[in-house]
């Protein structure tokens, strides 16, 4: 008999498979961007070309994620994953194959379609397969699998050509859809469709049948048939309505607030950025090309590292304890490095020290992905309610693909103009504004159901924190609807 540990383990298998592709899908301007500038290259591309080859994925986010909001709705987990993995798979052969800079772009918008379409798609479904325990250290695995597909790219770079590496990050993206094939559809899902029995076949198949995943489920299904009582008794006008009235109410409004403000962090952190132009900020600090793949993959393996002991701390601590006591420590971190960096650069400090920057850039990289990359990506999984997931994944998706094109097309300028210090000082300052807001704004999720978690943002504080009767919660419940 297998357990439902084992059960989950295998659903979320098929997501962080496709995450190690997106890492390698991220991280790909890491070769390609060079030998593009390669005299000797048979494709060629200077750099401003060079930096929208890079960026265009964000481009192809506005899509990606439109696309994911109405598969998931109308196709559910399993369906929307299928439709929307496929071109991913078709973009990576392109980019194997291409010959100019027309197919690299054409592979590199249909990868970043895919990207987009399922980061949060892939987070959602986390969240609605895996149990409550379960939930943070998987979403965070998310994560982690992510920073693997950066480092991989760093690695085959050093022996393979830029063809090759895109065959490589085809393989999981192709284990990620044959896994996918194998799933159930997630119970919420058909609770959400009216499909309660099978709802329940699939949600016992995936959290076995004890006394918490009962009491889990029978939420689950009472606040569903409510919610769909109302809907079906609507006209198509009444319907249209509350589409779009959905976007005034608070249970929207308040974690789209959050997951903007955990882009802008995600962003600003280098959570991309610094993956895909690791070797030029690597060669200004140390002021060798000599040893950078070295510094490279010990940077690399300091984040890997660090995104998978953060899966293991949201087992034993809450989000926000590790989100900000880490958070501003990096920040403080990133300080002290740019203060050195621009000290040297004009000649107070010595330059023939490499290993300072060098190593409290990896203490900045410990810290930021122990809260700041792995929390905010976790959080998305979590805190839309299940009426709000489809239109919530679009929004917040179209705000992440705003901040990550504003990074991969900004960060190359920047590095000319204003040198490293100088770039790391404006992330700086957006990493600052973002921990800020949302220290005000961002509740605590660890070990709460996503039912809980609805009713925070729908009442400002949890159910078991409140004494209040089924008549008050009715009647609060009156003026939302």
């Amino acid at each position: 008999m297998v357990s439902p540990t084992v059960k989950q383990i295998w659903v979320i298998a098929g997501i962080l498979m496709n995450m190690l592709s997106q890492g390698l899908m991220l991280t790909f301007p890491y070769v390609l961007v060079p030998a593009l500038q390669d005299p000797d290259s048979k494709i060629k591309a200077d750099l401003n070309v060079a930096s929208w080859i890079a960026s265009c994925v964000a481009i192809a986010g506005f899509p990606g994620f439109l696309a994911s909001s109405i598969a998931m709705d109308r196709y559910g987990r399993k369906g929307a994953h299928i439709i929307l993995m496929t071109p991913g798979l078709i973009g990576w052969i392109c980019i194997y194959f291409s010959s100019n800079i027309t197919t690299l772009i054409i592979g590199r918008l249909l990868s970043g379609f895919t990207g987009a379409a399922t980061v949060i798609l892939g987070a959602i479904s986390i969240g609605e397969y895996s149990s409550p325990k379960n939930r943070g250290m998987f979403l965070n695995l998310k994560t982690a699998i992510v920073c693997l597909g950066n480092m991989s790219v760093h690695i085959l770079a050093n022996y393979m050509n830029w063809n090759l590496v895109a065959l490589a990050a085809l393989v999981p993206q192709a284990v990620a859809f044959l896994i996918v094939l194998t799933w159930p559809e997630s119970p919420a899902w058909l609770a959400s469709k009216r499909r309660f029995e099978a709802s329940e076949k699939s949600f016992y198949w995936l959290r076995g049948k004890s006394a918490e995943s009962k009491r889990e489920l029978e939420e689950l299904i009472r606040a569903q048939k409510e919610k769909t009582a109302n809907v079906t008794s609507m006209s198509l006008s009444e319907k249209t309505l509350e589409f779009f009235n959905k976007f005034t109410k608070r249970d929207f409004i308040q974690p789209t607030l959050v997951i903007t403000f955990c882009g802008i962090l995600l962003e600003a952190c280098g959570r991309h950025y610094f993956a895909a132009y690791a070797m030029q900020i690597i060669d200004e600090v140390t002021g060798t090309k000599t040893n950078s793949f070295y510094f490279t993959l010990g940077i690399d393996t300091i984040i890997t590292v660090s995104s998978l002991t953060s899966s293991i701390l949201v087992r034993v601590m809450k989000r926000r304890t590790i989100l900000f006591y880490t958070g501003f420590a990096a920040l403080f971190t990133l300080v002290c490095v740019c203060l050195y960096l621009f000290l040297s650069a004009n000649g107070i400090v010595s330059k023939d020290k490499p290993w300072i920057p060098i190593t409290m850039f990896s203490v900045y990289f410990i810290l930021s992905n122990l809260g700041c990359t792995a929390i905010p990506l976790a959080l998305m999984g979590e805190l839309y309610p299940l009426a709000h997931r489809g239109a919530g994944s679009a929004v917040c998706g179209i705000s992440l693909s705003i901040w990550l094109m504003i990074a991969m097309q900004l960060t190359p300028h920047l590095l000319v103009s204003i040198k490293v210090y100088g770039t790391f000082a404006v992330y700086g300052t957006a990493m600052f504004v973002s921990l800020l807001a949302m220290y005000y704004t961002l509740p605590e999720t660890k070990d709460k159901t996503l039912q809980e978690i609805e009713y925070y943002f729908n009442f400002g504080k949890f159910r078991d924190e409140t004494n209040d009767n089924e008549d008050e919660v009715k009647m609060k419940m009156l003026p939302a609807a």
